[in-house]
């Protein structure tokens, strides 16, 4: 699909605001509803809007803690990986999952409601997880940027 400059600003003021309102956004880009309505559509049906949620506060909701967890695989086998991979999509505090190039084979984005919350999910979920070599964490103290999404750069 090519983007054009209208593309560009409508990906980057729902990206700043999911619940604006189609006439909105279509003032904002200079276009009127429907056609702003359909090019909407066609950048969800091409994929490149995946979806819109809720930016939710972790320590208003009860996970004060947020941590990272470096883990090391005994083997990097494809099944392996991914049977990895499936082990921690069910573990709801894992936020995120990403597999990295180098020593270490993933890095994971954890939240917790206290320090014993968060150990028991590293002793009884993910250092006892199959294949697992060792997992290096490191507790976030502040978090100076959370920006969601990507840059986006007019066309």
């Amino acid at each position: 699909m090519m983007l054009d400059r209208i593309d560009h600003e409508i990906l980057a003021l729902l990206q700043t605001n999911g619940r604006m309102t189609n006439v909105e956004l279509a003032e904002r880009v200079g276009l009127t509803a429907p056609p702003c309505l359909r090019r909407v559509r066609a950048l969800e049906e091409a994929g490149l809007i995946r979806g819109y949620h809720a930016n939710l506060d972790a320590v208003k909701l009860g996970y004060p803690i947020t941590v990272f967890a470096m883990v090391s695989l005994k083997t990097q086998a494809e099944r392996d990986l991914a049977a990895f991979e499936e082990h921690v999509a069910g573990i709801d505090e894992v936020r995120e999952c990403h597999m990295l190039n180098g020593e270490i084979d993933f890095i994971l984005k954890i939240v917790a409601r206290d320090l014993n919350a968060f150990q028991a999910i590293l002793t009884t979920r993910l250092t006892a997880a199959p294949n697992v070599a060792s997992v290096k964490t490191s507790l976030t103290i502040r978090t100076a940027k959370a920006a969601p999404g990507v840059p986006v750069d007019p066309a």
